[in-house]
């Protein structure tokens, strides 16, 4: 399985995660001249712009340890664009959700993280 079949998979897995806790999706890959929004969702008054990272339960890192600095400006950006283009009175919020599988052949889910509010907008662009 290729590391781009298993982010496809991650983040399918990461939306009906996330539709299944009561959030309404409103995109999926949204593309800017930044970088990519893997999703964007509603619950309440929160928009969530979620960053889904997938690796496997043997990687030398946490799947969260990906989201660089640089990767937080790149989704900052895309998300202020995303915002422009779609004004709306929600409050932005920047998520990652982590999912670690069994193996590297075979994508099968070990376990799901949800992290709220994992990074600000304050002196990240």
């Amino acid at each position: 399985m290729t590391a781009l079949e298993t982010g496809r998979l991650g983040e399918d897995y990461a939306a009906g995660w996330l539709q299944g806790r009561g959030y309404c999706l409103r995109g999926r890959n949204y593309h800017s001249r930044y970088g990519e929004i893997d999703l964007i969702a509603q619950k309440d008054q929160v928009l969530a712009f979620v960053e889904v990272k997938t690796r496997n339960k043997d990687a030398i890192a946490a799947p969260c340890e990906w989201v660089t600095p640089a990767k937080r400006r790149r989704l900052i950006k895309t998300a202020l664009l995303y915002l422009q283009e779609n004004p709306s009175r929600l409050q932005p919020r920047f998520d990652v959700v982590e999912i670690i599988t069994e193996n590297r052949n075979e994508f099968a889910v070990f376990s799901i993280h949800h992290i709220e509010n994992a990074f600000w907008l304050e002196g990240a662009v």
